[in-house]
């Protein structure tokens, strides 16, 4: 696919803004504390990068997915934490209440998030519901002395940005005699609400400086006003956000192997080892043959994707899975490989193609696992 000249120069605006901002000072910060960084996403929101794909009526630039896509391509080439500081409100945060939020819920809580005013979190995962969705236990049942409201008893596990997250979108049982995803309905949680706590920030492989944690809802009373899309049908809004989602997570493993393979012809060139570059080696030479030509065609399904968003043709949940799934495990092939072209220096934390090894290593897992998208492209096959 040859991009358009619009999409061309947002290309060059969000290249031109990662490689200005996200300074090697920073991520080194961001590495060593493993804190979120206020200062880095009040400038992402001022670049009008917290609602690059929000519509202009509700605080955002009105872009599309493939406006997204580039966006975290190009973000994540350069740092796979800061392109998650960009993604959320564009993403599963803001994607329920774009489907599903009525226009008072979207003036109250879709226009701060599209601005980087507030941030919301999506709550879907729970210890014991992970892949399996439709077995999650988090309830929300009437409340027997005031109809008005419901009562959220539960646990999310593995919530991104939860620590700072001012509303979280909550998944629970409403209807506890429907089995599986059925019954399951969404909610607009303020995290400062009595009863609403978070865990121990984890200890991560990668992506630190994104902090992660638990939700935990003992008895919290959450306003019937507060109920987002139609109740007990909560489940069919999380699979089409995480549509988005994985869209979203195949960009962001692609920007990671595009700086690999960059960093690896960089090393490549300079490393000399019996008297030459070991480029001149046809086993690494090679090597970067196959990373550059399995990135290429991870670019273009990803591209070929968004068209098929933004067109809402009937194949997007397969084609959302096949690009998850290509580029996320070939993103993890070309680490590898960057790695293993670097040597024992691949291992040493001075050069980046060692957290961009610890970074990748994610995308196969969150937004749903490789396993999941095999299960959700061959059930397409042979349905």
């Amino acid at each position: 696919m040859i991009l358009s000249e619009k999409y061309q120069m947002m290309r060059k605006f969000y290249r031109e803004f990662a490689e200005t901002e996200f300074t090697s000072e920073l991520l080194d910060e961001l590495e060593e504390t493993g804190e979120f960084n206020w200062e880095i996403f009040h400038k992402i929101a001022a670049a009008g990068l917290t609602g690059v794909k929000i519509p202009q009526e509700y605080g955002g630039q009105g872009g599309d997915y493939m406006a997204y896509t580039l966006m975290m391509e190009e973000l994540s080439r350069v740092s796979a934490v800061l392109a998650i500081y960009a993604n959320t409100s564009n993403s599963l945060g803001g994607g329920p209440l774009l489907y599903c939020a009525n226009e008072e819920q979207k003036q109250k809580y879709l226009v701060p998030v599209a601005k980087g005013e507030k941030i919301i979190v999506f709550g879907l995962t729970e210890p014991g519901a992970g892949s399996d969705a439709g077995g999650t236990q988090t309830t929300a049942l009437p409340d027997p002395e005031d109809p008005d409201y419901y009562i959220l008893n539960g646990r999310k596990t593995f919530i991104s940005a939860a620590p700072m997250a001012d509303w979280a979108v909550i998944y629970a049982k409403t209807d506890l005699s429907q089995k599986g995803s059925r019954g399951i309905s969404m909610f607009i949680l303020d995290m400062k609400l009595p009863g609403v706590s978070v865990g121990k920030h984890e200890n991560k492989m990668g992506i630190t400086g994104y902090p992660t944690s638990d939700i935990i809802m003992d008895n919290v009373r959450v306003h019937k006003s507060d109920l987002l899309g139609p109740l007990h049908k909560g489940f069919i809004t999380a699979m089409k956000t995480l549509n988005g989602g994985r869209l979203g997570t195949a960009a962001q493993a692609l920007g990671i192997a595009q700086h690999a393979l960059e960093e690896a012809v960089k090393f490549s060139k300079e490393r000399v080892q019996f008297g030459k570059p070991i480029c001149k080696n046809q086993g690494i030479s090679f090597m970067l043959a196959d990373m550059a030509t399995e990135i290429e065609a991870a670019r273009q399904l990803i591209y070929h994707t968004a068209e098929a968003m933004n067109a809402d043709t009937p194949d997007v949940p397969q084609l959302c899975s096949m690009a998850k799934y290509y580029a996320t495990e070939m993103a993890n092939r070309v680490c590898y490989k960057a790695v293993q072209i670097h040597g024992g220096y691949g291992y040493i934390k001075e050069y980046p193609v060692e957290r961009l090894y610890r970074d990748v290593r994610i995308t196969t897992i969150f937004e749903g696992t490789s396993q999941v998208q095999q299960m959700v492209i061959s059930g397409a096959l042979l349905k």
